[in-house]
């Protein structure tokens, strides 16, 4: 891929797992940076890690002050935004029966409220300064069900849905603004990697979880970082309001 040089780009949940493997990669090429997360000392990590061109803010991503103080703060220090990678995220492992309305309630604030924010603040600011692209972290199970899971299925349907009707709207405005969704299996993450480890047999569960994928194994955060980084890319000026998944298989 090219040089991201003169890019803006905010990723949120920006510090582990696939917004930290895209900020990596799209810091490589060029790219200014705000990553935006909740994990303060992580934040500060990866800001030593990367240097210069790197900005972290503490963020919610469910109150909408915070977002537009985000946005604001990314024009101020970097003068103008290119792209929103929205992959802040949570999970929670509870079937119908037993899942709580707080629970649901909190898993969708996050995942689907968080992701709409993010995109209306992007589209609201990236509009004045000539387009640019949203990328939308959704999931495989944004495209199929899975037994004790409702909350996260629900959240990350929405993401895939959301992620088309912004696309549409974007297009017919003529905002020269992108917006894709992109679906993970599983993946090697600070969101999967304990699941496997707290488990009773750990060893079981990632052979099962490993055989699930006809490529034989998870995915790599980096992996996923890349694909973000192409639709965040103008060399991805054609996508919009498309899917792209990334399971090694699974969801074929």
């Amino acid at each position: 891929m090219s040089a991201l040089t003169n890019k803006t780009f905010i990723i949120s949940g920006g510090v582990s797992g696939i917004g930290a493997a895209t900020a990596r990669i799209a810091h490589g090429r060029g790219a200014n940076l705000v990553l935006t997360d909740l994990n303060e000392g992580a934040g500060a990590a990866i800001v030593k890690e990367l240097g210069e061109r790197v900005l972290f803010l503490r963020h919610d991503v469910t109150k909408e002050p915070e977002w537009i103080s985000v946005v604001a703060e990314t024009k101020s220090r970097f003068g103008k935004l290119d792209g929103i990678l929205n992959s802040a995220g949570v999970g929670r492992v509870a079937s119908v029966e037993d899942c709580t309305l707080e629970e649901f309630r909190f898993v969708n604030a996050v995942n689907a409220t968080g992701t709409f924010l993010g995109c209306k603040h992007g589209v609201l600011a990236m509009k004045e300064t000539g387009g640019g692209s949203l990328v939308n972290i959704s999931s495989v199970l944004g495209l199929r069900g899975m037994n004790g899971a409702p909350a996260y299925c629900a959240s990350k349907g929405s993401v895939r849905l959301l992620s088309k009707s912004v696309a549409m709207h974007c297009a017919a405005m003529r905002y020269n603004i992108r917006c894709n969704s992109v679906h993970p299996g599983w993946i090697e993450t600070p969101m999967v990697t304990p699941r496997i480890q707290q488990s009773a047999d750990p060893a079981e569960t990632r052979a099962r979880m490993e055989k699930m994928h006809p490529i034989g194994r998870l995915g790599r955060p980096e992996e996923i970082g890349a694909l973000c980084v192409f639709l965040l890319s103008d060399e991805a000026s054609l996508l919009t309001g498309a899917e792209f998944v990334g399971d090694g298989g699974l969801t074929a």
